[in-house]
């Protein structure tokens, strides 16, 4: 019976993930000891991302090209204007999937590749050997020590050994240094990496528990981290700069297009209701002609003067937008 697709945009979630058939042998990971990965509390930031409905409308497109990324087991480089949904799609195929907290990295210009793989505490850890020899306590040994002083980045973390994908979102990778998206290529394609400070350590020493970006502890033999189940990973861009054909081979590529006016309202009942929503018809036609004629804007601008209009009480309706300075204010083109 075929699988596709796993991924159905419908908001619903389902356990469809365990019907993904096995990855084709250049995409095959065997990381060790598998994580299960029992996610027993929902993200705390879904209802805030998705509403209290997922309102999100996927297009075909969309669809077929998350779906493909999942089988193929390759990274999704996602490209539109902001306010698109770029970051939300994440959280989306995290929900419905039941695929656990989405693992955020936000790019800027002085990330690395280091910082989402992990972190190593050098100084924490000689004050607290410090203080340990003040005190007069008990010397650990040297993996509990070094251990407790390492951290695995949001990368380094959807990169344990999870029996099912995490999902990682790489939000604003247009941000980045000119160099990040090559020295992400290593790491896309093997999925592994390598932890210094812990390959270094004397042979008999074989396991580690390190903490991760969860918060929690995880495993990790011979200082390698090297993925069981390759993340669903999301990388954001808004189209300010070109990447190189390398990186952009190990990527499906999907460019978001701006929400018609039937997923506005979707968008709109999910997060406001549904008589937000309707009552806001003649203003999401006006919001799409204006974005259509050249302005700027973005779906967050219009939930924001709906939510002002009908919850928060500015003016009658969004009729008083001329009347209204806060109305007018959250719905000025971002290109004025």
């Amino acid at each position: 019976m075929s699988s596709w697709p796993i991924y159905r945009g419908t908001g619903i979630p389902h356990d469809g993930i365990a019907e993904l058939p096995d990855p084709p042998n250049w995409r095959n990971f065997f990381g060790e000891p598998v994580i299960d990965g029992n996610w027993p509390h929902a993200d705390p930031s879904l209802q805030r991302r998705l509403g209290v409905l997922n309102g999100r409308v996927p297009s075909q497109k969309e669809l077929e090209l998350v779906n493909a990324a999942l089988h193929l087991r390759r990274p999704l480089l996602v490209t539109g204007h902001p306010g698109v949904g770029k970051s939300t799609l994440a959280y989306t195929v995290a929900h419905e999937l039941g695929l656990g907290p989405v693992l955020r990295w936000p790019i800027t210009t002085r990330s690395t590749l280091r910082e989402g793989l992990y972190h190593y505490d050098p100084i924490g850890r000689l004050r607290e050997e410090n203080l340990r020899r003040i005190r007069g306590g008990d010397t650990p040994s040297e993996e509990d020590d070094i251990g407790r002083h390492i951290r695995l980045g949001p990368l380094g973390t959807a990169l344990l050994p999870y029996r099912r994908p995490r999902v990682l979102l790489i939000d604003e990778i247009d941000k980045s240094d000119i160099d990040l998206p090559n020295d992400l290529l290593n790491v896309f394609e093997e999925g592994e990496f390598e932890i210094e400070e812990l390959s270094r350590l004397p042979a008999e020493i074989d396991i580690v528990d390190v903490m991760t970006a969860d918060k929690d502890a995880a495993r990790v033999r011979r200082g390698v981290v090297r993925c069981r189940a390759f993340p669903f990973v999301v990388l954001t861009s808004n189209g300010e700069r070109e990447f190189p054909g390398p990186f952009l081979r190990r990527c499906i590529r999907l460019d978001i297009q701006p929400p018609d006016a039937q997923q506005l309202a979707a968008i709109l009942e999910a997060q406001l209701g549904s008589e937000a929503a309707a009552s806001a018809t003649e203003q999401i036609s006006d919001f799409i002609a204006k974005r259509d004629s050249g302005d700027l804007l973005t779906t967050d601008q219009l939930l924001n003067a709906v939510y002002l209009a009908t919850s928060a009480g500015v003016g009658r309706s969004l009729d008083d937008v001329a009347d209204s300075f806060a109305l007018s204010a959250v719905l000025r083109p971002l290109s004025q």
